[in-house]
């Protein structure tokens, strides 16, 4: 039966791929008129602008939505290698490549012992839950690379830490990808690829790291956690506004700083728990890296002063890797980011007039995505710490000898 069953399966899961991404593809080409505010625009304006700009061999250093590390602007250029397509035209399809990489990464890493197919399967629901603007981002292509780092650090660890470098300088949070590696070898080979990388970047093309200066400066974006604040403190006087600012629709006026600084005392606390579970582990297991990794990213994701729709691609490709191994603790963190992002469709860009009104309806769906993400993450950290943190008892129960032994190897 399992060999009749397993073709089947694998031939429904092509099929609802195919089917789902076809449906995604006629959205952005405005053959189907999706809901909402229209979400290509950020394709054909803005990074059609930045084409032109780092076509001649430098970044956009005086446009302060360009917030992305030096690597991103290959992702940006990359539809020049359609030049038979319009620019939005092909960055769509190439996005739709990116999305096939991931679910065939997916499908081999779900083959063998203890491997299950389940991570594809929450990769072909997750993607089409978020609407469009999954091919009107560039997220799916770094999450492409992040799902090949972390499939190969099973076996390969020089090639999960050159792609989770790389990835880093795609976005930034792939480096979150070493959380739970101890194989010095991974750790060496992202050094030496970030900083190459870097370097090449940095000679060659002037405002390689302009970002960092922009992203310094943003606000409190409307759809993050901290959002909800001044959400709710419209309704009872507060005299802010809500603005187009750099590059997203943020809250301007009284305590927005003080929100946006506890946001990154959030983010700081998340890391030091991340730091002190390090610290702790003594258990690994093949599914721990990955574990670790959809923890880490969770956690930042729900503590983000921007919560943008796109970043929920991330999270379901972290999930998906996750899921390919049958030991993982992280499928009910997994199932909640699969909620969130049916609820993220709706806020943006569904519903999204209604979120920047802070409405009932707008700030009510804020309320439940937010808090499915908080959930995941407070699920997934806990199962993380149950599955690699001993307790006293079993510490208690090692020989000192033998933890000194496990220290110098983790070391």
């Amino acid at each position: 039966m399992k060999t009749t069953a397993a073709p089947g399966s694998l031939a429904g899961l092509l099929v609802i791929w195919a089917l789902t991404r076809a449906a995604l593809l006629l959205c952005v080409l405005k053959v189907i008129v999706f809901p909402g505010p229209d979400v290509t625009s950020d394709v054909s304006v803005i990074y059609r602008g930045w084409f032109d700009v780092l076509s001649t061999g430098t970044f956009p250093r005086d446009d302060v939505t360009w917030q992305y590390p030096p690597a991103a602007a290959l992702a940006i250029l990359s539809p020049g290698l359609l030049p038979f397509l319009e620019y939005a035209t092909a960055f769509f399809v190439l996005a739709l490549v990116a999305d096939l990489v991931t679910l065939a990464l997916l499908l081999r890493a779900g083959r063998g012992p203890g491997r299950a197919r389940r991570g594809a399967w929450v990769w072909v629901a997750g993607v089409p839950l978020l609407g469009p603007t999954v091919y009107a981002r560039y997220d799916v292509m770094v999450t492409a690379v992040a799902v090949a780092a972390l499939l190969a650090g099973v076996r390969h660890p020089r090639l999960m830490g050159a792609l989770a470098a790389f990835g880093a300088l795609l976005k930034v949070w792939p480096a979150l990808l070493l959380l739970g590696v101890r194989r010095r070898a991974a750790w060496v080979a992202a050094g030496v690829t970030g900083v190459a990388v870097a370097a090449l970047f940095a000679v060659l093309m002037p405002g390689a790291f302009a970002f960092l200066t922009f992203q310094r400066d943003r606000g409190t974006e409307v759809e993050s956690l901290g959002a909800l604040v001044f959400h709710v403190a419209r309704h009872h006087g507060w005299q802010g506004e809500v603005l187009l600012n750099y590059g997203s629709v943020e809250f301007l006026g009284p305590y927005v700083s003080l929100v946006s600084t506890g946001a990154l005392f959030l983010s700081g606390a998340a890391l030091v728990w991340l730091v002190v579970w390090r610290v702790l582990a003594r258990r690994s297991e093949p599914h721990t890296v990955a574990d670790a990794a959809f923890v880490g990213v969770l956690l930042f994701t729900a503590t983000s002063r921007v919560i943008s729709p796109q970043y929920m691609v991330w999270l379901v490709g972290l999930a998906a890797v996750c899921l390919c191994f049958r030991g993982s603790r992280m499928g009910v963190p997994a199932g909640l980011v699969l909620v969130a992002c049916l609820v993220t469709v709706l806020e943006f860009p569904v519903w999204f007039a209604h979120v920047v009104a802070s409405d009932a309806l707008g700030v009510s769906l804020l309320v439940v995505r937010n808090g499915l993400l908080v959930a995941a993450a407070v699920v997934g950290g806990r199962g993380l710490w149950r599955a690699t943190v001993p307790g006293r008892r079993e510490v208690a129960a090692v020989p000192e000898p033998v933890r000194a032994a496990e220290r110098s190897v983790a070391s």
